[in-house]
C-alpha cells in the first residue's frame, strides 16, 4: 500500500491529524451527509420505490467500509439456519465482479474476476449454499427463491434500502467503530452514526481486543440509537489453518511475514499475534486488491529479508492470488481460518427469532372499513397462527378490532362527524375545533414507531389512507380500494398514479374499477361482499330492517325511523328488527328513544302495540328474513343491497354519493317519516319495482372473494407462508418436522 494511501486510511480512522486534507475533504463529507439526508428522507417517507423479497430476508451490514467481519458472520448465521433444516442462500452484489447477470455459485466454484473474492469465500464455506452474485440483489433473491431457498440473509446490505427486509444485523468493529467519526471521503462512515435507530440487532465485533471500559463506552454510544437489550457483542476464533508448501501448522513463537488486501489490516496481524506468531513484518493493500505474480516476488523477498519462517495472508487473499501454478516458494504459505463466536448466543438468536416474526397491521379508515379489516385480521390469523397481527384504525378508537382481541397501534381519533369529512364543510369545521390535526399528528408518530418493525401494511379505505400509511411506514402497503368505484365518479387521475405508484397490488369493488385503475389492480370480488363471512347463508322473509346508522347522530335520526314505523304498522301488522352498531352509547341511545315515546323492554323497544325487536350483531348475521331496509347506514346500506334487499334512505349529500354506487338498488327520499314510510310501502306492494331494485343491488355490489384473494397473494406472491415457517423453525415449533 503506497504511502499516501497508508496516510489517509490513519486520517479517516483518526489516527493522524491533518489539517490540509481535513479542509479539502471534510466539506466533501457534508456533501455525502446531505445526499444521505436527502435519499433516506425519500425513503422514509415512501417517495423512493422499495421492493418486497419473496422470501424472508436478513441483512448483514455496516455503518463503515469494511473491517468488520461481515463474512464470517454471515456464515455463522446460514449456519444456524442449516441446522435446522431450512435451506439456506445469501445474496450479494460481489466486488469487481464483471458480470451484469445473476450468477448462482456453490462449493466456491467460479471464477474471482466474475463474481468477486468474499462471493467465491462464503460459497467455499457452505458446501451446497446457494450463493447470488447480483448488482441488483432483489433478481438475486428471485433467482434464489427458483433454486428452492427459505430464507435469504444479505450481505452487506444495510444502505440497501431499495430492497425491504425482515430483520437488519449491523456490525460494529469494537476497536475502531466509526473512524474520525466523518462520514466518506473524510471519514469511515457511509451514514450517520444516527441510522442506527433502522437497525433490528447490533452486534459489537472484536470485543476482546479492547478493554472492558472502552466496550462499555462504546455500548452507551450505540444505546442512544437502539435498545441496549438489543446490543450483542461478539469474537473470532481460531478454526484452523490452510497450508500450502507443505507447510506444517506454525509452532508459537514463528516468525510469520503477513500481506492483506482487506478492510481492517491490522486487525490481521493482531490475530496472528494471539496465536503466538511473531510477526516480523507486513504489507497491506487496498481491499479486494488482485495479487500479481510480480506482487508475490516482492513479497518474498521481504520474507527473506526479514527471515520469515513462514508467509501468511486471510482467506478472502487466497481467492485474489494469482493460479498456484504460476508461484511456488521455499517459504510456506499459511493462512488462519476462522469463525465467528458469538456471546450471549442463545439471547441473541432469540431476539433475531422475534425480529423474523411476521408482523401484519390493518389499517383502516371508517367504521365499515373497520368491519373488513377485522375479517381480514382473522382471515390472516386463522392462516398465518404464527404471525403478530395488529389494527391501525384512522377513525374512532377500533372497538370492531378490540371486540376480536386485536392489538391497536393508532391512537384513537374521535371526532363529531365520526371520519365523515368529504360532505360537509361544517363537519370539517366541526372535526378540526375537536382536534383533527392534532389526532394525525398523533398517529403518524405512532406509524414511525412501526416504521421498520412492520412488514407489509395492508389498507382498507380510500387514498388518504394510503398516503397516511405510506408517509408514516414507508413501506408500499397492499390496499383494499373500498372508497372508490366507477359509479362513484371513480378514481381521480392523480388517485391513479398513486395507486399504481405506492401499492403493491390493489383490489377493488367491481371488474370495471379494476379496469380504469389499471395494471396493478385487480378485482377478486368486492371486500364490502365479504363482510357476510363465508358460511353466510341468506333467506328472505317479511322482516323489514333499520338502521340508525353507525355514528354519534343516530341519537337523533333514529326518530325517523321510529315514526316511520308508526306509520308503516298502520297500514297493517309488520314486523321490524332494527341493528345497533358496536360504536353507538347505548345508554344515551336509549334515553334519546324514551324521549321519543319508546321504551325498551329486554331486546325489544315497544310504543303501544308496536314492537321493534333489537340486534346487537353485525348486520351480516341480522338480515336472516329480512325483505326491506329502510336504513341510515353506508357500509350497512351496500351490503343489503347486494344480497338483493331494496334500500330506501333519506336524499342527503352523502346519501346522494351513495346512491350512484348502488343505482337503482336504492330510492332516496326526503328526510320525513311520512315519506319513508310510503315509499318502502309501494316498494313491498309493487312486485315489478321490487325485483328490479333487488336486481340492481346484486349486480352492483357483485360476490364476495377479495379478503381470501388478499391473503392469498401475501402468502404466495409475497412469501409470508414462508416467514411463518421459518419463524416457527426458528422459535423451535416445528423443529424434528423437517423432511
Amino acid at each position: 500500500m503506497g504511502t499516501l494511501l497508508k496516510n489517509y486510511m490513519l486520517y479517516v480512522k483518526g489516527s493522524k491529524k491533518n489539517f490540509v486534507v481535513n479542509s479539502i475533504l471534510t466539506p466533501a463529507s457534508w456533501l455525502t451527509g446531505a445526499a444521505v439526508s436527502f435519499i433516506n428522507f425519500f425513503r422514509v417517507h415512501g417517495l423512493l420505490k422499495t421492493e418486497e423479497p419473496p422470501l424472508p430476508l436478513i441483512s448483514v451490514g455496516n455503518l463503515t467500509y469494511g473491517g468488520t467481519n461481515k463474512t464470517p458472520f454471515v456464515r455463522m448465521l446460514a449456519e444456524y439456519a442449516l441446522a435446522r433444516d431450512i435451506k439456506v442462500g445469501i445474496v450479494t452484489r460481489g466486488y469487481s465482479g464483471k458480470s451484469d447477470e445473476v450468477l448462482i455459485i456453490r462449493d466456491g466454484e467460479g471464477e474471482r474476476s466474475v463474481t468477486g473474492d468474499e462471493p467465491l469465500l462464503l460459497s467455499r464455506k457452505l458446501p451446497g449454499v446457494p450463493v447470488a452474485v447480483a448488482r441488483m440483489r432483489m433478481d438475486g433473491v428471485r433467482a434464489l427463491k427458483s433454486e428452492g431457498v427459505e430464507l435469504v440473509i444479505a450481505d452487506d446490505a444495510f444502505q440497501h434500502r431499495g430492497m425491504s427486509r425482515d430483520a437488519d444485523i449491523v456490525l460494529i468493529d469494537a476497536v475502531c467503530p466509526f473512524g474520525s467519526g466523518k462520514l466518506i471521503p473524510a471519514g469511515m462512515l457511509r451514514e450517520r452514526i444516527s441510522a442506527l435507530r433502522r437497525a433490528d440487532i447490533v452486534v459489537l465485533t472484536k470485543s476482546k481486543r479492547v478493554s472492558p471500559e472502552e466496550l462499555a463506552k462504546l455500548r452507551s454510544k450505540v444505546s442512544e440509537f437502539i435498545a441496549p437489550e438489543k446490543i450483542f457483542t461478539s469474537e473470532i476464533d481460531h478454526d484452523g489453518w490452510i497450508l500450502f508448501n507443505d507447510a506444517t501448522p506454525p509452532a508459537r513463537g514463528s516468525k510469520v511475514f503477513a500481506f492483506s488486501a482487506i478492510g481492517s489490516p491490522e486487525s490481521f496481524t493482531k490475530t496472528l499475534n494471539e496465536l503466538g506468531l511473531t510477526v516480523v513484518g507486513a504489507v497491506t493493500f487496498r481491499d479486494h486488491h488482485s495479487y500479481s505474480r510480480r506482487d508475490l516476488e516482492n513479497l518474498y523477498a521481504d520474507a527473506k529479508v526479514h527471515e520469515a519462517a513462514y508467509m501468511s495472508c486471510t482467506e478472502k487473499d487466497l481467492y485474489n492470488l494469482p493460479e498456484m501454478g504460476e508461484w511456488s516458494f521455499d517459504i510456506p504459505l499459511v493462512i488462519p481460518k476462522v469463525r465467528v463466536s458469538m456471546n450471549e448466543r442463545e439471547k441473541f438468536f432469540q431476539t433475531l427469532t422475534q425480529t423474523l416474526r411476521p408482523k401484519i397491521i390493518i389499517a383502516s379508515n371508517g367504521y365499515g372499513e373497520d368491519a373488513i379489516g377485522v375479517m381480514l385480521a382473522k382471515k390472516f390469523r386463522d392462516t398465518l397462527p404464527g404471525a403478530e397481527v395488529s389494527a391501525f384504525p384512522l377513525v374512532g378508537r377500533g372497538d370492531a378490532y378490540i371486540k376480536e382481541n386485536f392489538e391497536i397501534k393508532s391512537a384513537p381519533s374521535i371526532t363529531p362527524s365520526g371520519g365523515v369529512l368529504k360532505y360537509s364543510v361544517k363537519d370539517l369545521w366541526g372535526d378540526m375545533r375537536a382536534g383533527l390535526l392534532k389526532h394525525v399528528r398523533a398517529q403518524l408518530n405512532d406509524w414511525t414507531k412501526l416504521a421498520g418493525r412492520v412488514r407489509t401494511p395492508v389498507c382498507v379505505g380510500d387514498v388518504y389512507l394510503l398516503l397516511h400509511t405510506l408517509w408514516g411506514t414507508g413501506a408500499r402497503p397492499m390496499f383494499a380500494a373500498t372508497a372508490k368505484t366507477v359509479y362513484l365518479s371513480g378514481h381521480w387521475r392523480l388517485e391513479r398514479f398513486l395507486i399504481n405508484r405506492f401499492t403493491l397490488r390493489t383490489w377493488t369493488r367491481d371488474a370495471k374499477s379494476a379496469e380504469q385503475l389499471g395494471r396493478n389492480s385487480t378485482y377478486a370480488g368486492s371486500p364490502i361482499m365479504d363482510l357476510l363471512g363465508e358460511r353466510f347463508h341468506y333467506e328472505r322473509g317479511d322482516v323489514i330492517l333499520l338502521l340508525p346508522g353507525s355514528r354519534a347522530r343516530a341519537n337523533s335520526d333514529v326518530k325517523l325511523l321510529l315514526d316511520a314505523s308508526e306509520i308503516m304498522s298502520a297500514s297493517g301488522e309488520k314486523i321490524f328488527r332494527m341493528v345497533l352498531a358496536p360504536t353507538l352509547d347505548f345508554e344515551k341511545f336509549f334515553e334519546a328513544c324514551k324521549s321519543y315515546g319508546w321504551l325498551r323492554a329486554g331486546d325489544t323497544l315497544t310504543k303501544g302495540s308496536i314492537s321493534i325487536s333489537l340486534s346487537y350483531d353485525s348486520v351480516a348475521n341480522s338480515v336472516s328474513g329480512v325483505k326491506l331496509l329502510v336504513g341510515l347506514g353506508g357500509t350497512a346500506n351496500q351490503l343489503c343491497a347486494g344480497l338483493g334487499i331494496p334500500v330506501i334512505s333519506i336524499d342527503e349529500k352523502g346519501k346522494r354519493v351513495q346512491k350512484k354506487l348502488l343505482g337503482d338498488s336504492e330510492i332516496l327520499v326526503e328526510a320525513t317519516p311520512e315519506a319513508l314510510a310510503e315509499c318502502a310501502l309501494n316498494v313491498l306492494r309493487d312486485k315489478r319495482l321490487y325485483d328490479l331494485m333487488s336486481t340492481a343491488g346484486r349486480e352492483r355490489m357483485g360476490s364476495p372473494g377479495a379478503i381470501d384473494d388478499i391473503v392469498k397473494f401475501a402468502c404466495g406472491s409475497l412469501g409470508w407462508d414462508v416467514r411463518e415457517r421459518v419463524y416457527k423453525i426458528f422459535a423451535g415449533e416445528e423443529l424434528g418436522t423437517r423432511s
